[in-house]
């Protein structure tokens, strides 16, 4: 939000500005640190309003804003910046006037004694709860700065996915939606015509084939001025809809709901090894850091867990930990896990029996993130020609619903 001050300086001096901030206290305090002492400090109502302005800044952060954030945030706090002092200069680089908000107040959550992860964890919007849990591990090991790199990495990725589906996608939907025009004109226009060219010449007994029928009472539906009413039921059927999707979100963001959201997303076949391979790795690398950096075992699987991203897998590892305390070694009850392949826990045996556990789960995320590295590639590449190939089937199933019964009246003229 942009503000107007007037201020006086170390000599008593009247100064007078304007300045960008996230709220007012935080003016407030950059003034003072300048040795400014503020008199009036107000917001700036003749500022040209853009439709940014007229409508509320965004409340959105993209992928590239926290990438860099994170990024910037891991270099000042490896050279020794303490946090507070981090978040605040990072606060005032930002170009995103929501991401200045943020981190003004996350700023001021971290000055109150607040952890970086709890604070974190206040903006679900902008910090997923993988981020939130990844941070909170890199606070509990020690390793925030190690933990804040990967995740400007992983972010990286995920941004890259994005955009490699919507680039399959584009091109794919430009020609759903022509369809879409197409078929209603076919619908509206054309089909009330070609249904009186096969009643004049081909006669009352003229058998249609039935795709074309199908078609046919389509075209009537949303021709005949009587179906008003069966229009108002479906607009009531798509608000009950809306409505339905609406309390389905709640409640996959319900602990209970988004268990069985997780759950689901293991049986769909292509989903699932995505979802296990991104776990993995991230299990991999996280409990790696946590090991090396001198946390114990169970607390190194209790916040590794947290940041996994799937509920299913972390109530795996909870399981897990309730074995290794116990007396058991890890590497046992992950080789009964449904869900962890036997090879990680045959390499985690390895590395217990060697004493290089660490080592062995670097190996083994390095190969799980280049896994899901080829297997996004893969998809990316097929979903445009999956997508062609049912819209170009539709196309045909039109077309042929239209010049199959044209075609036979041709032929049974000329005969």
């Amino acid at each position: 939000m942009q503000y107007t001050y007037k201020a006086l300086n170390p000599e008593g001096r009247t100064v007078t500005g304007s300045a960008e901030a996230a709220n007012k206290q935080t003016l407030l305090a950059l003034l003072r640190r300048q040795n400014l002492r503020p008199v009036l400090v107000e917001v700036d109502k003749g500022r040209r309003r853009s439709l940014n302005n007229i409508f509320g800044p965004s409340k959105r952060v993209k992928l590239g804003d926290l990438v860099i954030f994170t990024r910037q945030l891991s270099t000042m706090i490896s050279a020794g910046v303490p946090l507070a002092r981090s978040l605040s200069a990072l606060q005032g680089d930002s170009e995103n006037p929501y991401m200045r908000e943020v981190l003004g107040g996350v700023t001021k959550e971290v000055e109150s004694g607040l952890p970086l992860g709890d604070a974190f964890a206040k903006y679900p919007h902008v910090f997923s709860e993988v981020y939130v849990n990844m941070v909170r591990a890199g606070e509990e090991g020690g390793i925030l700065d190690d933990i804040l790199k990967r995740l400007a990495t992983q972010v990286e990725q995920d941004a890259s996915i994005r955009k490699k589906i919507k680039s399959a996608m584009m091109y794919p939907i430009v020609i759903l939606c022509i369809t879409i025009v197409a078929f209603f004109g076919i619908m509206l226009v054309i089909m009330p015509k070609l249904e009186q060219v096969f009643a004049n010449v081909g006669g009352p007994n003229y058998k249609l084939p039935i795709y074309t029928v199908i078609l046919l009472k389509v075209s009537h539906f949303f021709s005949d001025t009587s179906v008003v009413p069966h229009v108002a039921n479906l607009f009531l059927i798509a608000i009950v809809v809306v409505i339905a999707a609406v309390f389905a979100v709640r409640y996959i963001h319900t602990p209970a709901g988004k268990y069985r959201f997780h759950a689901l997303l293991l049986k769909i076949p292509i989903v699932k090894i995505v979802v296990l391979k991104v776990a993995i790795a991230r299990f991999s690398r996280t409990f790696a850091s946590l090991m090396v950096s001198g946390v114990s075992v169970l607390d190194a699987l209790d916040v590794t867990g947290a940041a996994l991203g799937n509920k299913v897998i972390e109530a795996e590892l909870k399981a897990a930990a309730k074995e290794v305390r116990n007396g058991k070694q890890l590497s046992e009850p992950l080789s009964q896990s449904e869900h962890f392949p036997p090879i990680v826990a045959q390499m985690l045996m390895v590395g217990e029996e060697t004493g290089q556990i660490d080592t062995v789960l670097v190996k083994i995320a390095d190969f799980y993130e280049e896994e899901v590295t080829v297997l996004i590639d893969g998809l990316a590449a097929i979903i445009e020609p999956v997508m062609i190939v049912f819209l170009g089937a539709g196309v045909g199933l039109i077309a042929a619903s239209v010049m199959g019964p044209i075609a036979n009246l041709s032929k049974s003229i000329g005969s």
